[in-house]
């Protein structure tokens, strides 16, 4: 942890900070003796088997437009040349998603309030469908639910019927049956997405997912576009340069932040633009996946696949060879801190637009802002080897998180920027 930031972790007394009911959960769950307790971790596993860690972080709020250009100098050649196709594409669904939400938030008719849906075959109620989202969101998305739960019930709710749907898509790529996969399987998820947007759910998560994107504004086509993310993972084990890398963290984590920002929502006194608060979505699910990455580079290599630029892997002298013989050398090292500072500049552009976010969701969102951008200190703490050992942030380091996250959240909206909606 940066020095600064563990000076403001060991001087703010954490009985100093308001004990809202989220932050009471919170404290009951970090002192619980595992992140889940025994009789729930033993029921959930007679219900679904346990898959690889996911591979996405959900409390996504991120960015991209003026990180881009200069995050493309980071190449290890020094040329900074535009990723414009890439660029241009993910722009137009920026600027396609901030429309659609001005229009949203331009319109004064009451939006269509749909009943509660009973749950196909069963009278298991809706709660009963959220729990069960909750459940595996705390088995496998650890950091994301420790967020989930500083938001109000609601937004925590569909928090974590969003992010099961990803882990499910994520997993008929990545999941123990992914050697069956069939481009034709995802055109039938795809179908079901569909349907559980219109209303006609297939199981229980389907469920709370219909549920939610009945509750709030949410758009399909980032849901769409995350599933287009899986069929580039049936074709694609390599990327040749950060163009191409970047379009595919749109696609798999970029999407993840369009999905929750009309969840957390936009304080009313921001002056900021849409744009610029998806901006900033993008961003984090960029960063967020780009840590992915550099974490899971052992673990990828071992399924053949390397996540890496291959103009800067050469750059530096590597090879794929490089990768699979999983020796850590001055090269790797040297590599590494270039893609590590680049990380870190999406997390950098991603921070100017938490502040922008409602009040109620400012803290929980900082909060796995900052815990997962520590995962970047820990491969560095391990000295550069994501080949043997898989970096992961204490609890205490977390914890110590928290109240650097309240801090922050309590910043209010800067007044600065062009209106929200323009006229």
């Amino acid at each position: 942890m940066p020095m600064t930031l563990s000076w403001v972790a060991t001087t703010l007394n954490l009985e100093t900070i308001p004990r809202s009911p989220g932050f009471d959960r919170l404290f009951r769950y970090w002192h619980s003796s595992r992140f889940l307790l025994a009789e729930r971790r033993q029921a959930f596993s007679r219900r679904t088997k346990k898959g690889r860690s996911q591979k996405l972080s959900w409390c996504s709020i991120s960015s991209m437009s003026s990180a881009s250009s200069s995050i493309v100098s980071l190449a290890a050649d020094g040329e900074a040349t535009a990723a414009a196709s890439s660029e241009q594409r993910v722009n137009r669904m920026v600027l396609k998603q901030a429309a659609l939400m001005s229009e949203r938030l331009r319109s004064k008719a009451n939006p269509e309030v749909r009943p509660d849906i009973v749950l196909p075959g069963t009278l298991s109620l809706l709660d009963d469908a959220y729990d069960r989202c909750g459940e595996v969101c705390a088995e496998y998305a650890k950091t994301f639910y420790l967020g989930t739960l500083l938001m109000t019930p609601e937004q925590r709710r569909a928090m974590w019927a969003i992010s099961v749907w990803g882990r499910r898509t994520d997993e008929l790529v990545d999941g123990p049956n992914a050697s069956l996969l069939t481009p034709h399987a995802l055109d039938r998820w795809e179908s079901r997405l569909e349907e559980l947007f219109e209303g006609r759910p297939f199981d229980v998560f389907d469920a709370a997912l219909s549920d939610t994107v009945a509750k709030f504004p949410v758009d399909i086509q980032p849901f769409k576009d995350m599933i287009e993310g899986m069929r580039m993972d049936l074709r694609k084990s390599r990327y040749e340069n950060f163009d191409e890398l970047y379009l595919y963290c749109y696609y798999v984590a970029g999407t993840a932040g369009f999905m929750v920002v009309q969840v957390c929502g936009i304080a009313p006194d921001s002056r900021a633009t849409t744009e610029s608060v998806y901006n900033a979505a993008l961003a984090l699910g960029t960063a967020n996946q780009l840590t992915n990455i550099l974490r899971d580079v052992g673990e990828d290599a071992r399924r053949g696949r390397i996540y890496l630029p291959q103009d800067e892997l050469a750059q530096a002298g590597l090879s794929d060879d490089d990768i699979f013989a999983g020796k850590v050398t001055d090269k790797w090292r040297f590599f590494m801190k270039g893609q590590i500072r680049r990380a870190r500049m999406f997390y950098d552009e991603a921070e100017r637009g938490v502040t922008e976010l409602n009040a109620a969701s400012r803290w929980p969102v900082w909060a796995s802002l900052l815990m997962y951008r520590q995962i970047l200190d820990e491969i560095e703490a391990n000295d550069y080897d994501n080949f043997t050992r898989k970096a992961s942030v204490s609890k205490a380091k977390k914890l110590a998180s928290l109240p650097i996250a309240l801090t922050k959240s309590l910043v209010a909206p800067a007044r600065t920027s062009s209106p929200l909606i323009k006229e």
